[in-house]
């Protein structure tokens, strides 16, 4: 599943090295067989926004897009465990089932967002690349209903995965997520960044935030090594 390789370009933040190959990424998801060109077609808006728009007004848009707010943020365990600490350990073994594959993640993104984690997919062979890449599949599912929601371009990008890896994006499954909302005013956005007290009692009460038991299910499956998997022999994130 080479091709995830270049969704992940897609997702990431929009520089001039993009737009120079965003004709040729187009190209490329074309002419494979082994996706669903209806879905490759839905991507052509972006695509088209990538190769001719301003730069910056691209990078406004991807910013104010997945970086304001919680609601579409493209950190995989985030929709799931927040800041907790909990999520440090999650990160913690998805980065060493990196490591497992011959991967030395480079930059200074964390393991769990997405397009590291299709780099990593994309390494994989077919069957499993796919089987890898349903293990967030309710993360996903959400992040294409809500993108749709919005109206924005990046939703059939994340429709596209959804298709590579057997997802039924039913209604149900689009909700799984708990809520999210993005701030509307800076002071809104940090006081949803703002860390949260760490208090120690003895009967803690219960989380009304805590993630529900399918998506703590699904992401502990991405936290595990996968032994089937046939490590990489040399492949460093660029």
């Amino acid at each position: 599943m080479k091709a995830l390789h270049l969704i992940s370009l897609l997702l990431q933040y929009p520089t001039r090295d993009l737009q120079a190959v965003a004709g040729e990424i187009r190209q490329r998801l074309s002419a494979d067989p082994a996706l669903p060109q209806t879905a490759v077609a839905a991507c052509e808006p972006l695509l088209t926004q990538l190769a001719t728009a301003d730069i910056y007004d691209c990078q406004e848009a991807y910013v104010d897009l997945f970086d304001r707010g919680r609601a579409h943020s493209l950190h995989l365990f985030e929709h799931v465990h927040g800041e907790s600490r909990d999520r440090g350990q999650a990160m913690v073994d998805l980065r060493a089932r990196y490591l497992d594959a011959g991967l030395e993640p480079e930059g200074n993104e964390l393991p769990d967002y997405l397009p590291l984690f299709l780099d990593y997919c994309s390494t994989l062979p077919d069957a499993i690349a796919r089987d890898t890449l349903a293990e967030p599949g309710v993360v996903l599912i959400a992040l294409a209903a809500r993108l749709s929601d919005k109206g924005s371009d990046y939703a059939p990008v994340l429709a596209l995965l959804c298709e590579i890896a057997g997802l039924e994006m039913d209604e149900e499954a689009a909700k799984a997520l708990p809520p999210a909302e993005d701030p509307e005013t800076l002071e809104e956005l940090d006081a949803q960044w703002e860390e949260e007290e760490i208090r120690f009692t003895a009967d803690a009460a219960p989380d009304p935030t805590a993630a529900c038991p399918q998506v703590s299910a699904i992401l502990d499956r991405m936290r595990a090594p996968l032994p089937d998997a046939e490590p990489a022999t040399s492949a460093k994130r660029s």
